[in-house]
């Protein structure tokens, strides 16, 4: 009652301003909009004046901070792929299961097609973020702490390449200059459109898988590479702003958060994770095998036609180790691909935070494999999967999750009937749309 006492003054102070304001003037139907997006956006807020602030109220305020806009991607980026490190041989025999020859060049290209189109739109005259001597300084100062961490990393890590080349692989370069361009693109032009920023990251994540796949990098290269270059954009522009103030701005941010409680939890990310199987497997009548640990990669989309009920897919590579007398030995995996899809559910707990899940069914397929001398059939099938997810999104168009994935796919081989049951712990950053 106390805090009602308090609060309802305020209420009708509030109400009597707005019925002020909206009989002085008479908005667009843009503008009744914006107003609607913001009263909502701050309803959560309507407390006693003396009131301690809320947990959710405290962890807003964290979110719109310009340390957490700087750093919620690339940070995780490369606290992940220091974690992962020690998994990189795991990683790579996916790369050299499914492509071992493979060796294009077209990721000394992409690395600079996101900047090659923020230039191109400039030089067309299309509005962006910045002006020319604003976006110019903001980048120039992004390559310079991007091309510094990532050459005094290289000179001191010593890390060998995949291929033994050298010992310079740590972190991938073009990577960080692909996310890097992708992160300047956004910026400028991603309040277009949120597929700008689909786009561009797109392209970007091609560049650092491509860079696997010419077997140049580990995954953890990768991770921290991407993570380098996001940060280093975002610090380059935080600097810029600091020098310019509002010379040269010509939009707002574009992430506006304010409508963020009526987007649409739709989303296109990367799909990583650890593949743990739930139990041993038969080989044929006569043998069985035990198992270890595998991963995957893929990506995974679904698009909501509204916030609760989606329909969407996931495609994946992925290996399982298999031990062997005692001994997980590099060649002795299970390798397959599969290509699920199905409807999607999300329930949200507020504007940020939602769990989801989902029901699949698709199709596996699995390569010969070759254990201890003895070769397994292929074999493919039809099978099923659910999952639980916990996402955050940071932004009306950025977000994050970790899930936890189970399948029951369609036995390995032709001389088995039995299921294989695996679960799957990973984490993804996703695009929202």
């Amino acid at each position: 009652m106390n805090k009602l006492f308090y609060a309802l003054p305020w209420l009708i102070m509030q109400t009597l301003a707005c019925n002020a304001q909206s009989e002085a003037t008479t908005p667009t139907d843009s503008t009744r909009t914006d107003t609607l997006a913001k009263v909502n956006w701050q309803a959560p807020n309507w407390q006693a004046p003396n009131a301690k602030p809320t947990l959710g109220a405290k962890t807003e305020l964290l979110i719109q901070s310009r340390w957490f806009k700087s750093t919620f991607i690339g940070v995780p980026l490369i606290v992940g792929g220091l974690i992962e490190k020690h998994q990189d041989r795991k990683f790579r025999q996916l790369r050299n299961d499914f492509l071992p020859r493979f060796h294009r060049s077209l990721d000394n290209y992409t690395q600079f097609a996101p900047a090659a189109l923020m230039v191109g739109m400039k030089a067309a005259g299309v509005p962006s973020r910045s002006s020319w001597g604003r976006m110019l300084l903001s980048d120039a100062l992004a390559t310079a702490l991007m091309a510094t961490t990532v050459q005094v990393s290289k000179s001191t890590t010593h890390v060998w390449r995949p291929d033994g080349s050298n010992y310079h692989s740590f972190p991938s370069g073009h990577t960080a200059t692909a996310f890097m361009t992708a992160t300047m693109l956004s910026k400028e032009y991603g309040h277009l459109s949120p597929w700008v920023s689909v786009g561009a990251y797109s392209v970007a994540t091609t560049t650092g898988l491509m860079r696997m796949a010419n077997n140049k990098h580990w995954l953890s290269d990768v991770m921290v590479g991407a993570g380098v270059g996001i940060i280093s954009t975002e610090f380059g522009y935080w600097i810029a702003d600091a020098i310019m103030k509002k010379r040269g701005l010509n939009t707002a941010d574009p992430h506006d958060d304010t409508r963020l409680w009526s987007t649409s939890p739709s989303f296109f990310g990367f799909y990583s994770g650890f593949n743990l199987p739930l139990s041993h497997y038969d080989i044929n009548d006569g043998y069985s095998f035990e198992t270890s640990t595998g991963t995957t990669l893929g990506l995974e989309g679904a698009y909501f036609i509204n916030r609760y009920v989606g329909v969407g897919s996931r495609v994946s590579v992925s290996n399982m180790r298999l031990i062997i007398n005692g001994d997980e030995a590099a060649e002795n995996t299970l390798d397959y691909y599969a290509a699920y899809v199905g409807p999607y559910f999300n329930l949200p707990l507020n504007t940020r935070w939602s769990v989801s899940t989902k029901l699949l069914a698709g199709y596996t397929c699995y390569d010969n494999t070759n254990v201890a001398g003895l070769t397994i059939p292929s074999n493919s099938g039809w099978g099923m999967g659910t999952g639980v997810s916990l996402n955050l999104r940071t932004h009306r168009n950025l977000g994050f999750n970790v899930f936890l994935d189970y399948n029951i796919q369609p036995p390995h081989s032709i001389d088995s009937s039995e299921y294989l049951h695996i679960m799957t712990l990973g984490a993804q950053a996703a695009i929202r749309f």
